[in-house]
Parts: structure tokens; C-alpha cells; sequence
């Protein structure tokens, strides 16, 4: 069977660059939204034209120009959306809205990926505000995806490592920390962590699959499967380093968000529900990614922290 063309609209984000890289490695025609919207700025166009030469082919279009948008979907078989959902940077869900209109009017595409690859929306009804503000637009987008009858598929990727491992899940930071390290509760609750690339490569995997036809996708690789406290216990081993461990109980950490700003409490929000509530593990689910494509080596976290010795 030919391999797919894909549209990547979101190509120079933290996900979406990793998703260009994964189609082309995987042997699909590729091409890459270039939005008049990014102006001056030098390093997404350096990006862009780095894709160029690895192969993949930049198609203009912009979200003020729906006819634009049209005629780049005109040209694939698959549409992948990786624009940003998180508040601390661009929050940008419902712009997709546009791009399901232009897929239905294409009329030609087999599979369309929103932009999802974090917890799936479907599971937070009841997540606290504003942080469900991202859940609740996710499920706007999906409604509309499945009222136009646009074939989908749902990537559900849970926590990104680059934000959460080398951190050891502690809020404002990326980097393990020297001397203390805050648990969440007793730090025993059930969490999924996910390589970037992987992320990306088990996404690719799936555009081809009758398997993830119209389903949802989880990633949730059994050895990446850890708690807080057990990530901490691999870090202490490879540092030879044994952290002070603060327990923080659920009525404090809710108590602490109140009167901070308004990102700052959807993300506070989000960490409330991974590892108080454990909202990433505490459902069955139907298709895993490392089961239906068992020859990814996928990235463990032991691997992964290495790179901060």
C-alpha cells in the first residue's frame, strides 16, 4: 500500500517539528504549512527551510485565508495539527476550526490528527478552571471533526518527558533539582511519560492503520508507567544522590493556587489532576501504541534522565 502524503500544520512547534522528522523518516511524502503569520520571525523560517532540505515541501497558506488552507489540503492524503494548547505559550485550539471547514470542503482527506497529544479531553468533564479550558475547546474541535464525518484519529500522549522527567515533575523548571524534591500527595500515583520523538513516531505509525481508524490513540508503554516517587528513585540511583523529600498534601497545592495568574492556575490545575487524582491511568482503554507497533523501541525514563548527569 502507498504510504500517505501529509500536511503538518504546526511544523515549527516543540511537537510538531518532531512530527515533520517522524513522516519524512517513515517514508511519507511531506509537507509543511508555511503561515504568512510568522513575519519576521528568523528561526521558524530557518526551521521551515531546514525541512526543505531534508526533503519536505512548504506549502503557503494562512488562517486568514480559508481558500489557501483549502488548496494545501487539496494536496495530501493525511492532515496532522500540532498547534499549540498550552496557556504559557500560544493557545491557539479552536483556530483548527478553520481547518476542519477547509478539509470538509477538500473533500479528499482519509485521516485528519487534531491537535490533542496530551491527556485525553474526553476523560476531564471535570477538570478545575481554567485549566478545563483547554479540555473543553479539544472537545469543541472533535465534535466538529465528527459532525463533518472527517476520519480522525485521537493521539493521546500523556506527559511530555522535556516538561515533566528531567524536572522530576517539579513545577518551574526543567532540570532535576539539587537537594529537595516536592511530592505530589505520597507521590505514589500511577503517571504516563513519553520521548518527545516517540511521541511523534507512534503518531506517524498510526495515519496508515485501519486499526486507529476513527479511535483514540493512547500512549501508555507499560515501563513508562512510573510513579513520582519511583521517577525520583531512578534519578537518585544514576546521580548517586539522595533527594529530601516535601510532601505536599492535595488541599495545599489547591490552596496555593489561588491568586496566581491565570496560566499559572491552568497549569497548577492539570498537575492537580496527573498526580492527586491520577487521571492518566485510572481508565481502561482499547488501543495502545506499543502494543500495536511492538518493533518502536521507545525511549525509557531511566534512558532519558541520563543526559542530565
Amino acid at each position: 500500500m502507498a504510504k500517505s502524503k501529509v500536511l503538518v500544520v504546526g511544523g515549527t512547534g516543540y511537537i510538531g517539528r518532531r512530527i515533520v522528522k517522524a513522516s519524512l523518516d517513515q517514508g511519507h511524502t511531506t509537507y509543511v504549512l508555511q503561515r504568512s503569520e510568522i513575519g519576521l520571525d528568523i528561526e521558524k523560517l530557518h526551521l521551515l527551510l531546514s525541512f526543505k532540505k531534508q526533503g519536505a515541501h512548504l506549502v503557503q497558506g494562512s488562517f486568514s485565508d480559508q481558500q489557501s488552507l483549502v488548496e494545501a489540503v487539496k494536496k495530501v492524503d493525511v492532515v496532522i495539527c500540532t498547534m499549540s494548547g498550552v496557556h504559557f505559550k500560544s493557545h491557539n485550539i479552536l483556530m483548527q476550526l478553520k481547518l476542519v471547514d477547509a478539509i470538509k470542503e477538500a473533500g479528499n482527506v482519509k485521516r485528519f490528527l487534531p491537535s490533542e497529544f496530551g491527556m485525553d479531553p474526553a476523560t476531564m468533564e471535570h477538570a478545575l478552571a481554567p485549566g478545563r479550558e483547554t479540555f473543553d475547546q479539544k472537545m469543541i474541535v472533535r465534535k466538529a471533526i465528527e459532525d463533518a464525518k472527517i476520519p480522525f484519529t485521537y493521539v493521546s500522549a500523556n506527559c511530555f518527558a522535556g516538561y515533566f522527567v528531567g524536572s522530576l515533575c517539579q513545577l518551574e523548571t526543567l532540570t532535576p533539582p539539587k537537594d529537595k524534591v516536592r511530592l505530589y500527595g505520597d507521590g505514589n500515583v500511577k503517571v504516563v511519560f513519553m520521548d518527545e520523538d516517540d511521541v511523534a513516531t507512534y503518531a506517524i505509525k498510526a495515519i496508515d492503520d485501519p486499526r486507529t481508524l476513527n479511535k483514540t490513540l493512547y500512549l501508555r508503554p507499560p515501563e513508562n508507567i512510573l510513579t513520582q516517587r519511583q521517577l525520583v528513585e531512578i534519578w537518585e540511583k544514576l546521580s548517586g544522590k539522595k533527594l529530601e523529600k516535601i510532601s505536599i498534601p492535595g488541599e495545599d497545592f489547591l490552596a496555593s493556587m489561588k491568586g496566581m495568574d491565570y496560566v499559572a492556575q491552568a497549569g497548577m490545575g492539570h498537575f492537580y489532576h496527573i498526580f492527586y487524582e491520577g487521571c492518566l491511568t485510572n481508565f481502561e482503554i482499547e488501543e495502545e501504541a506499543s502494543d500495536l507497533y511492538p518493533e518502536v523501541k521507545y525511549t525509557r525514563m531511566d534512558e532519558y534522565l541520563k543526559i542530565f548527569l
